[in-house]
């Protein structure tokens, strides 16, 4: 984001601003706002009512445990070749493919309690016997599974990359818990599938740990996300050229279990559409619309139309809750944008420390085409790549009603985004120059380079009265660099003022609410790297010590702040990269 010299601009500034600051300088349409999404299940409260009912009646052994893929196998067309090599695949949804087991020691190094319990019906003691690391690494099939590999294409970096697909994923099945719901079982880097293309079907135990920690973050966000049942690594090889400068090294071979309600996402339907296979594009249409919309009626001629104002309305949302916590998916091609608009595929992926609009995890994004502040223009461009798949299959007044339900996404992501950053500040309400207050806040975090989590967590911490006599406390670190703008002091007064017309508040109750949304603790590079390394010295400890603090991001935890998670970032952290091979 480019900027002319001067604060004293903030004056003339409004909603305008704050456009430019969160679509990336591109000029958006406000019009009316599509249909809302509600939020999913949330995260489970282990202390609240229930607790002890849900844990009744878990598995004790995988004996009785079964899942199906008939589901999926007998409703969308598989592949006719069952051989396992390289190739163009047509005319079909799913491959039929089988992991390939590792050929040395394998250890579990981490479990997701809650994902066991809460939705694979499974007691925590499972996960202790040699049956389920046979599963979660791929070297055994359970009742039910036909392993399968998706065929998708995609839009890589904005260019048509032709078919992907599952390159290193096997689809292991469907399982139905107690609740009623479907989660689709996939194993991440379980070997060669039809669409491994140039790659060794492998993934790698620094790209895989960062996946099973990140997943697991955002859900305890409360951001839309797949999630991670378990980590398994290897002691076999697997060569990597982290940041694509040939200097190739030998890594471990690791697997990550993940869930998702559907893996389904922009590319299944792009490669169809692509050579032509309307017929197919209309069922998988179809078929998606009935499993995953049950709001949208598969037998109404506008069902298409329906099924998109959903995917927009989802995808807004998403990227402003990903906005409202700092996260930078890192590669948010076609391929990697689900159609349930959840947060999959996690690569070079970052959150943001220091308040920078064009922050960019991903070293390989030569042209920033992926940083923070263009995501939302992003989700625009896909969605637009979504829209040219389904034109084909609407008429003429269709069409032009679907390009206005595009348009909208303009509006309907800023809703959110001022929504979420309104209960980032505590405001109640709806006042003017509220969007003012959003924006200067960002240019003066800009300017100081402010921590972004600590410093809307700090102002949730500190009182209205330690703000008004600007008595920060030290160990406020974050507000303290802020402070160091000339204007901090303005932007005070404001904030002060708007805070005085919540209705029914008090600074406790304003703390309280702030606390419960503005993070202490997110998966941070420095902390993924340092988890990491110590990983690949067989020690596990901070995979699991970050596990279990990013279980409760919102509450201060006495372990994280010996480990300095809630503090500025390390020296030997400050120019880390992230690699880009996984």
């Amino acid at each position: 984001m480019e900027r002319g010299a001067g604060f004293p601009r903030l004056r003339t500034v409004g909603r305008a601003l704050l456009a430019v600051l969160l679509c990336g300088g591109a000029a958006c349409a406000f019009l009316e706002e599509p249909p809302a999404r509600g939020l999913g299940r949330l995260p489970t409260n282990e202390s609240g009512p229930g607790f002890c009912e849900r844990k009744t009646g878990l598995g004790s052994s995988l004996g009785a445990w079964s899942l199906s893929s008939e589901g999926l196998v007998g409703m969308l067309p598989v592949d006719p070749v069952y051989e396992n090599y390289v190739r163009k695949v047509r005319n079909c949804i799913f491959s039929i493919v089988y992991p390939t087991p590792f050929k040395s020691r394998m250890r579990l190094v981490a479990v997701s309690q809650d994902v066991l319990e809460d939705i694979l019906d499974l007691d925590l003691s499972v996960s202790k016997t040699n049956d389920f690391i046979q599963l979660v690494s791929g070297e055994k099939i359970v009742s039910g599974s036909i392993p399968l590999a998706h065929r998708y294409g995609g839009h890589q970096f904005g260019i048509w990359a032709d078919q992907l697909g599952d390159g290193r994923a096997h689809l292991i099945g469907i399982y139905t818990n107690r609740y009623g719901e479907k989660w689709e079982l996939q194993l991440k880097g379980s070997g060669k599938t039809p669409y491994s293309r140039n790659g060794d079907g492998r993934a790698v135990l620094r790209s895989s740990v960062r996946e099973f920690l990140a997943s697991e973050a955002l859900h305890y966000l409360g951001i839309p996300t797949s999630r991670a049942l378990s980590l398994v690594v290897s002691d076999d090889g697997v060569w990597r050229d982290n940041f694509y400068n040939g200097n190739i090294q030998k890594e471990r071979g690791a697997v990550v279990l993940r869930l998702a309600k559907s893996w389904f996402r922009i590319g299944s339907l792009e490669i169809l559409a692509h050579y032509g296979e309307l017929d197919l594009l209309r069922k998988l249409l179809n078929f998606v619309i009935q499993e995953y919309f049950p709001s949208v009626d598969v037998k109404d001629p506008n069902r298409y139309l329906d099924f998109f104002s959903n995917v927009v309305s989802g995808t807004a949302y998403l990227i402003a809750s990903w906005m409202s916590v700092g996260f930078a998916h890192g590669v948010c091609n076609t391929d990697n944008f689900s159609l349930l608009s959840i947060t999959i595929d996690y690569g070079p992926f970052g959150f943001m420390e220091a308040y920078d609009p064009n922050f960019v995890p991903n070293t390989s994004d030569d042209e920033r085409r992926y940083k923070i502040g263009n995501q939302a223009n992003v989700g625009m461009f896909n969605l637009n790549k979504l829209l040219q798949v389904l034109n084909p299959l609407l008429d003429p007044s269709q069409k032009q009603l679907a390009t206005q339900i595009l348009v909208g996404y303009s509006t309907l992501y800023y809703t959110r985004f001022k929504e979420f950053f309104k209960a980032k500040l505590g405001l109640l309400g709806e006042k003017e120059g509220d969007d003012y207050l959003v924006a200067f806040l960002l240019l003066l975090m800009e300017e100081t380079k402010a921590d972004f989590t600590m410093t809307f967590r700090e102002l949730s911490e500190i009182t209205q009265a330690q703000l008004k006599d600007f008595d920060i406390p030290q160990e406020f670190w974050a507000l303290k660099i802020l402070s160091r703008q000339e204007l901090f002091s303005d932007w005070v007064t404001l904030y002060l003022l708007r805070l005085k017309s919540n209705m029914n508040d008090s600074d406790s109750r304003r703390r309280k609410r702030m606390t419960s949304v503005n993070p202490r603790y997110v998966l941070k590079n420095w902390m993924a790297e340092s988890a990491v390394q110590k990983a690949e010295m067989n020690d596990f400890s901070e995979v699991h010590l970050l596990q279990q603090v990013l279980q409760r991001p919102f509450q201060k935890q006495s372990a994280a702040e010996k480990a300095g998670y809630s503090s500025p970032t390390p020296l030997w952290a400050k120019d880390l990269k992230v690699s880009c091979s996984s």
